[in-house]
């Protein structure tokens, strides 16, 4: 077997792990549904190259509005890998207690909302700090995370807390421990990662699912949608329309910020 073919049958396992997941998707997708219709949103925050996930969520083509997607430049902007903002600065802030808070002091939070944190590990301190506080505000959380990494990787936290404890709802990525998953013969380290695959697969799973739900609500989303599929000046006004909804569902965030939810 090839490596190529080997981390293609890893991405089937994967896809398998999160198609035996479906209530757990529908239960997700129920959830973010709801506050959608409240006229609020569903929180979304990735550090690392966890931000992939959340982007993969909204904004992009076949998203829609309804989502408040929390990436910090300072932990997820690994372009320059050394030097000024480099990668060794983002993962110590992805550690630096107190950090959450400072972030979600941006927004003003209901308990109408809901949130998705990821973290393939779950044990880095500012995405179990971030999803403890949403818990804190009465907001559903649902994690993405690695089981199998999370169970074998040790806490952050000062408490020895787990994303899966500040968690409504846990999804597993079905990445194998340490994410990489293709062994080289002669190199003692594997590599090419599955999480990103797994956590996709799940983001837009439960999109999909949220989207029928607004449908069926008889709100049906405002999707980003090529030109290629509808037309330039239809394409044109669905952007624009998703992207003024959006920031009205936004302006209620910003209108009563300024919370201290430390």
């Amino acid at each position: 077997m090839t490596p190529a073919e080997d981390y293609l049958n890893g991405c089937r396992a994967i896809i398998e792990t999160v198609a035996a997941q479906r209530g757990e998707i529908e239960l997700a997708a129920d959830w973010f549904a709801t506050s959608i219709l409240a006229g609020r949103v569903v929180h979304l925050f990735g550090a690392g190259h966890s931000r992939i996930v959340v982007e993969e969520i909204w904004p992009r083509y076949g998203s829609f509005p309804g989502f408040n997607p929390i990436v910090e430049l300072s932990m997820t902007f690994h372009n320059l890998v050394v030097g000024a903002n480099g990668q060794r600065q983002a993962m110590f802030l992805e550690n630096t207690p107190g950090l959450a808070a400072r972030i979600l002091r941006n927004f003003g939070l209901s308990s109408e909302d809901c949130a998705l944190v990821v973290s393939s590990s779950g044990c880095n301190v500012v995405p179990i700090e971030m999803a403890r506080l949403f818990q804190r505000q009465g907001i559903k959380v649902v994690a993405i995370l690695s089981r199998q990494h999370s169970e074998a990787s040790t806490t952050n936290h000062a408490e020895g807390l787990k994303l899966s404890d500040c968690a409504d709802l846990v999804l597993d990525t079905g990445a194998p421990v340490g994410d990489a998953m293709v062994k080289i013969p002669g190199l003692d380290t594997p590599v090419a990662p599955g999480s990103t695959i797994g956590g996709c697969v799940l983001a837009n799973a439960i999109k999909a699912e949220v989207a029928k739900r607004l449908t069926d609500a008889g709100q049906a989303p405002k999707v980003l949608t090529a030109g290629a599929v509808v037309g330039r000046e239809r394409a044109a006004a669905l952007f624009e329309a998703a992207y003024d909804e959006h920031a009205k569902r936004l302006a209620k965030l910003f209108a009563s910020a300024g919370n201290d939810y430390a």
